[in-house]
């Protein structure tokens, strides 16, 4: 009689799950492999931030706490529109004259044609699509470089914002609804509910994206990273918005100054809608697939002049919102407004924050981090008494310490494999 020997199963391997060391690691490995994304930026704040305070104490008041927002609005909302232009590797030269040109039909409307606000507000942005949708469609389907294309819109822009407002007369912006954009401030309770509301949002989505991975058997991040990012947040909104609920005014009984300035939500929801677009959206894969290997996104049947061209129109219309915060911030339009130095400063915020000139890798949250450190520069060495000449040397050297990491991380990661 033979006997047949059964063997017994025992449990099916289970993956250890995630530890806080183990995520550590992973991220250390993926610094060391040149994927450093936003930490030069983010280092780079705290750098100045803890420089200026030593030498200037006043850096650290309320007051100046939300200049720097105010100062910086403008260029972060253009230097947010073009993270999509530079994840295609291309580039907008006309961005800075394509805010004052939207700004100036702003001004046009509600000043000079008495419109109400939100007619110009839809004018100015309108204005901004047609400009990014010329733009797109030459560098798309014509084959124009973008350099090229936007330098001459660059030129020309410029003529047409001193047509605009008629051979160099500044237009005054007076609608009290435009005025309070950059210059009025949001009652302190309403601060709290916004940052307990972000703070909320931000939780849930972490939570249930935490939960939904874990259900799926996908690889997730500890829980206790999770509550250390939720917990982060709740510390910088908590502390950003005690100092900006501060008052301000120097003279209570004339006027009151406090409260979170009005631009800083709109900011933030603008932070929200793109990110969410290029991280949930097949339009946002599309675009970093586009950004990564054209050619090779073409074979995967993506519509590359589409997504070309939209970028091109994502970015003027930023352009447009960031002109008319400073039309807003300045009371006024003048031949000045988008240009000098904020095509300047707003590539270099987008760069700085850590977003790639080469294409394919970058977040709206860059233009944001890199706006902070342009205008904390700016801000910072206009208290210490520097000349507008050191500014702009401290700004580019800056701006070229981001490019060269930029260049030596790609570097490194091409070496590692990675990419």
């Amino acid at each position: 009689m033979t006997t047949t020997a059964v063997r017994k199963e025992g449990p099916a391997a289970v993956t250890p799950p995630p530890t806080v060391g183990s995520h550590l690691r992973g991220y250390w490995g993926r610094v060391r492999g040149g994927d450093i994304g936003a930490l030069p930026a983010v280092l780079g704040l705290i750098v100045l931030c803890t420089v200026f305070s030593i030498m200037r104490p006043s850096f650290l008041t309320a007051g100046n706490f939300a200049n720097l927002f105010t100062q910086g609005a403008a260029v972060t909302l253009i230097a947010m529109g073009l993270v999509f232009v530079l994840l295609l590797g291309e580039i907008d030269l006309s961005a800075g004259f394509a805010s004052g040109v939207c700004a100036a039909i702003l001004a046009n409307v509600a000043t000079k044609a008495g419109y109400p606000w939100y007619v110009a507000v839809l004018a100015a942005i309108l204005t901004g699509v047609v400009i990014g949708t010329v733009l797109g469609f030459l560098v798309a389907k014509i084959g124009i470089p973008s350099f090229v294309v936007t330098l001459a819109g660059f030129l020309a822009f410029q003529g047409i914002v001193l047509m605009l407002i008629s051979g160099g007369a500044n237009i005054s912006v007076n609608d009290e609804v435009l005025v309070a954009i950059a210059n009025r401030n949001l009652p302190p309770a309403v601060g709290w509910a916004l940052a307990a509301l972000a703070i909320g949002g931000y939780a849930a989505v972490q939570l249930l994206r935490h939960r939904k991975r874990l259900s799926r058997g996908l690889t997730t991040d500890p829980m206790a990273v999770v509550l250390a990012r939720i917990g982060g947040l709740t510390l910088i909104l908590g502390i950003a918005v005690y100092i900006l609920n501060q008052e301000r005014s120097r003279n209570v009984l004339i006027n009151s100054l406090k409260g979170v300035p009005i631009v800083v939500p709109v900011i933030a929801v603008l932070l929200i809608v793109w990110t969410f677009v290029l991280q949930r959206t097949s339009y946002g894969r599309h675009v970093y697939a586009v950004g990564g290997n054209k050619e090779a996104a073409r074979r995967a049947g993506i519509n590359v002049d589409k997504i070309r061209i939209s970028v091109f129109v994502i970015c003027s219309s930023m352009a447009a919102v960031g002109g008319i915060v400073a039309a807003s911030r300045a009371n006024s339009v003048d031949p000045n407004t988008g240009g000098s130095n904020v095509l300047l400063y707003a590539v270099g915020a987008a760069v700085i924050g850590g977003t790639s000139l080469f294409g394919g890798k970058g977040r709206v949250l860059d233009a944001v981090l890199g706006g902070a450190v342009v205008a904390v520069i700016d801000n910072g060495m206009g208290l210490m008494g520097y000349s507008a000449g050191v500014k702009y040397v401290v700004t580019g050297v800056v701006l070229l310490l981001a490019a060269s990491v930029d260049a030596l991380s790609r570097r490194r990661a091409a070496a590692s494999g990675t990419r």
